[in-house]
């Protein structure tokens, strides 16, 4: 028996296991019920008393040597398996199961023009640095205009003046010198003005403007479209109103205020308890930028609009920093995944 026991301790220290099965089945052959410790220990009951002793402490020593076998490679397999599942192969297809979300700006502008579309909108776009032709003259600034000096906006050269564009208006201009009417756009983009940046400002911004020339556009048409993109944006029992306002493309030109969306026109601290939030600015065009478009004032007529993209987002997300959406923080812009 101390021979067979000698053969079996033998094995013991030769063996190794490279994968979790094969230590399972050197442990049933062993350590298990039916296993060769088990055989063993039966047997040693008909072991001469005189070799008792000795052949008692080669059994244990056999026991010993596979719990500590079946200890050890445990051990080992267990931290090779892991170290495998920490190492990434670069080779493997890149995972495509996370994706981001849209800023909400986009979400936003995305919102305004597909409104638009469906009443025969398209979309125009212009580029971002412009000649003071196309962002001050035509439009029907004069040489004093204050948004002319430095203080309102970043000139890039002087005399001839070429500046980053206050507005998108600017493609409305490129629009008009070159398409004939009847003209139904929207033109989206960023505007750049020389402001101190805050909570409630920026030295940049977004913009939906939108234009429609065509014979017989009335004041009525601006506002049943106003009314329109108010109602699609916010809900359909949104109220609007439109106070006199000046400006030097439009005429009459207005401010346009919706009910306030939070408080239903009831008044609360967002609408200052007034029931009425501001969102654009609009207007008939200026006979003058028609003119200096090269389209007749006397055949054609037509409104013009521009929307705050910040100012909608603030208003349906309730984002009370302009800053917070230019900062790139991933645990703001996370908020809006479902959004869209």
């Amino acid at each position: 028996m101390k021979t067979l026991i000698d053969t079996y301790l033998a094995e013991v220290e030769a063996f190794e296991a490279k994968t979790k099965e094969e230590l399972e089945q050197f442990r049933i052959r062993y350590a298990g019920k039916k296993g060769l410790l088990n055989d063993l220990f039966a047997d040693f009951k008909q072991v001469a008393p005189e070799l008792r002793r000795e052949t008692g402490i080669h059994l244990n020593t056999l026991k010993q040597s596979v719990q500590h076998k079946l200890d050890s490679l445990r051990q080992q397999l267990n931290t090779t398996t892991t170290v495998q599942a920490s190492e990434k192969d670069l080779t493997l297809p890149v995972n495509f199961d996370y994706r981001g979300s849209r800023h909400p700006l986009m979400i936003v502008r995305h919102r305004m023009l597909d409104i638009f579309s469906r009443i025969g909108f398209t979309v125009a776009e212009g580029p971002e640095i412009e000649d003071d032709w196309h962002n001050f003259s035509a439009l029907n600034f004069a040489p004093e205009h204050p948004a002319r000096e430095m203080q309102d906006t970043f000139f890039i050269e002087k005399n001839p003046d070429i500046v980053l564009r206050t507005h998108t208006s600017s493609v409305q201009v490129r629009v008009m010198e070159n398409t004939k009417p009847p003209i139904r756009m929207t033109f989206p983009g960023r505007v750049y003005r020389n402001e101190a940046i805050s909570a409630r400002a920026h030295c940049f911004f977004h913009q939906v403007e939108g234009l429609y020339v065509d014979k017989n556009v009335s004041f009525a048409d601006l506002r049943q479209t106003m009314l329109h993109f108010a109602r699609e944006m916010f809900s359909a029992d949104t109220q609007i109103r439109l106070r006199p306002s000046y400006f030097p493309f439009t005429e009459p030109s207005a401010e346009m205020d919706i009910s306030c969306n939070l408080c239903g026109g009831k008044g609360c601290g967002f609408c200052k308890y007034t029931g009425w939030v501001e969102i654009l600015g609009c207007g008939m065009v200026h006979p003058n930028v028609l003119k200096n478009c090269g389209i007749d004032p006397e055949e054609f007529r037509g409104f013009a609009f521009g929307i705050g993209v910040e100012r909608i987002t603030n208003l349906l997300f309730n984002v009370k920093d302009l800053r917070m959406f230019s900062e790139n923080d991933v645990r703001f812009l996370q908020q809006f995944e479902s959004a869209w």
